[in-house]
């Protein structure tokens, strides 16, 4: 089953935040994704939520911009 790079970090996302995918699972997902094949909110929302993960300053913020992240990715 090969899901396109949207759907599988909408999928990642969607198990970050009950708590089925950690931290470290959610950066590999991220990183992995190629920002070119979305469109511009959506790739910059992807950035902000990698500069997130990178600064790891509380799980609070982190989950606001996954949720703003998940929200720019349904929305296209």
């Amino acid at each position: 089953m090969s899901a396109n790079p949207e759907d599988r970090l909408v999928n990642t996302l969607s198990q970050w935040l009950a708590r089925h995918v950690d931290d470290d699972q959610l950066r590999r997902e991220v990183e992995a994704v190629d920002t070119s094949e979305l469109g511009t909110e959506q790739a910059q929302a992807v950035q902000e939520l990698r500069e997130q993960l990178a600064g790891a300053d509380g799980h609070a913020d982190l989950e606001m911009v996954v949720r703003e992240t998940l929200q720019a990715l349904a929305l296209g």
